[in-house]
């Protein structure tokens, strides 16, 4: 099952280090700005690349992807789940609702196993 998760419980658990956070965004939108310490996981490409970034199946994950009305994130979410994944939450308002709060963002290219 695929949780909610709000701004502040992302911003609390990307600030402890405790979560994988996963853009289902493409790469260009990655590279343009990313939550701090995400990974980009298109949304079309969760099943090439979830082992791979993700490995420990009860993994605490994010997916977000653009905003409240884009549905990257929740297909990748649901794809994480089918695929046998336990703990996953979907930033459904996404980076624009933290870039609209005035959270940092990273940018810079795709980075780790591809």
């Amino acid at each position: 099952m695929v949780t909610p998760i709000t701004r502040d419980e992302v911003k609390a658990r990307i600030d402890a280090r405790n979560v994988v956070v996963l853009e289902a965004l493409p790469s260009r939108y990655y590279a343009d700005a990313h939550l701090p310490g995400a990974l980009n996981m298109p949304h079309d490409e969760v099943d090439e690349l979830a082992a791979q970034l993700v490995p420990d199946k009860a993994t605490e994950i994010i997916v977000y992807c653009a905003s409240g009305p884009c549905q990257n994130s929740g297909i990748a979410a649901r794809r994480l789940v089918e695929l046998g994944y336990t703990n996953v939450y979907d930033y459904e308002l996404g980076k624009q609702d933290w870039v609209e709060a005035g959270l940092p963002t990273e940018s810079g290219p795709v980075t780790g196993v591809r």
